[in-house]
């Protein structure tokens, strides 16, 4: 991912980031809109087959660079929990397969 700061101040920021779509952008955007501290959060994709998305967001108490990180730490510990959640449910079903086999 390439990531080009766009605008930058105390409680904004937009950033263009290269190569990644609405699957991305739609998570990064529900943790941030999850912060009390964010006035305003959404994203942008101007061509889905040639725009790279633009992230935007506006905060009340707090930079807008650590509300950024905070919501991708919150995006990384799930991601981390649904893999576990994937992990466990795929043991078990290879368990039931291989008695179903006898």
């Amino acid at each position: 991912m390439k990531i080009k700061a766009l605008k930058r101040d105390n409680q904004e920021l937009r950033l263009e980031l290269g190569g990644e779509g609405h699957s991305f952008c739609n998570a990064l955007q529900y943790f941030l809109l999850h912060d009390d501290a964010i006035d305003f959060a959404g994203y942008n994709i101007q061509h889905p087959l040639v725009g790279n998305p633009v992230v935007y967001l506006r905060t009340k108490r707090k930079r807008p660079e650590n509300a950024l990180r905070d919501a991708t730490r919150s995006l990384d510990r799930t991601l981390d929990e649904l893999q576990k959640t994937f992990q466990k449910a795929l043991a078990g079903e290879e368990r039931s397969t291989n008695n179903n086999e006898d």
